[in-house]
């Protein structure tokens, strides 16, 4: 479901000697059944932390949205002009932009007259439907090794992102690289360094100032040499020269395409979500210069407006990958759609 799965890779099978083996299969054969049920409790119980943690991350979004449906809808008594325009204005409020918001109701509309729904409640569960299918966008299946450029602008969490990415992927038993290609931001390195620490892979860095192209092709020995799964690159996120960025960006791919062609691309966007509307415009604009593949969503507890997110994937026709919905390793989440919805009515 998600655009970066962590499917573990295969572990060794355990060597008993032939006594063990001759005195276990009655042993066995009873202990299957209560393991496999072992298994499946502690992944619902893992499923239910996940969307709790969604739960509370997204509670001022689910607040500024379902709270004001549900007052409309407990104070409807038929479907009328009048609803439906409340119903724009609350998903608007939610930052879902005017355009999207537009294009839902109409949607909607179209949905409760073919079905002659009358129930508001009714309508709300429809409401749900559609925005599910909005944001459940095709995702790319994984290819290893893998290439990440991780691009966007200074301050939306981007470097945090990629640290909090390195440890999922090596807690999944993925061996990852990182590359500080952002050597015009003096911290930039310093603040990947010590993720890199805390999730225990290696980090190419070069001097302040360096050429980002240089700090890649090092990036690239060193994960060819390791035989690493994947190699995570810190970009700069100077988008108010957008020329330099491209041409930065160019040279990269010009790189990567020369000395890892066995390996698959892909270019991630971290917005931060507490800018809205500003952050949709900044994914346009890196859109024009980068091949983005998806979307990282940070911050999404620190804000009331969500629904920047059904406006990114509708608008822009790119999927959300993860959220970050709190400080903690387990707050950065893969995106799921319908938990997405659920979490915010």
């Amino acid at each position: 479901m998600a655009f970066f799965g962590f499917g573990k890779k295969k572990k060794e099978e355990e060597m008993r000697s032939p006594a063990v083996q001759e005195s276990a299969p009655a042993q066995a054969q009873t202990q299957q059944p209560a393991q496999q049920e072992q298994t499946e409790e502690q992944a619902d119980e893992q499923k239910k932390g996940l969307f709790s943690r969604l739960w509370q991350g997204l509670s001022k979004t689910r607040s500024n949205v379902s709270g004001r449906v549900d007052e409309l809808v407990e104070a409807t008594e038929e479907i009328d002009e009048d609803f439906y325009e409340d119903l724009v204005d609350i998903l608007i409020m939610s930052d879902m932009g005017v355009s999207t918001s537009d294009k839902v109701i109409a949607e909607l509309r179209k949905r409760v007259e073919a079905q002659r729904i009358t129930d508001a409640r009714k309508a709300r569960e429809i409401l749900k439907q559609i925005l599910k299918e909005i944001m459940q966008r095709p995702r790319a299946p994984l290819k290893w090794p893998m290439v990440m450029l991780v691009v966007g602008v200074n301050g939306v969490g981007k470097t945090t992102t990629i640290g909090k990415l390195a440890m999922r992927f090596k807690d999944a038993r993925h061996s990852v690289v990182l590359a500080a290609a952002d050597t015009f931001r003096a911290a930039a390195a310093d603040q990947l360094e010590i993720w890199a620490q805390r999730a225990q892979v290696p980090l190419v860095r070069h001097a302040e100032g360096a050429d980002p192209a240089a700090v890649v092709f090092d990036g690239i020995q060193k994960a060819k040499a390791a035989e690493a799964d994947l190699l995570i690159v810190d970009t700069a996120g100077r988008l108010h020269n957008k020329k330099n960025l491209m041409e930065e960006l160019r040279k990269i791919a010009k790189i990567i395409g020369r000395e890892y062609p066995e390996a698959e691309t892909r270019t991630l966007l971290v917005i931060d979500a507490t800018t809205g509307q500003n952050g949709l415009a900044q994914a346009r604009e890196f859109s024009e210069v980068a091949d983005v593949s998806g979307i990282v969503l940070t911050k999404l507890d620190g804000t009331a407006k969500g629904g920047i997110a059904v406006a990114i994937m509708e608008e822009l026709k790119l999927p959300v990958l993860y959220i970050g919905v709190g400080e903690g390793i387990e707050d950065l989440q893969a995106f799921d759609a319908d938990a997405f919805v659920e979490a915010i009515f």
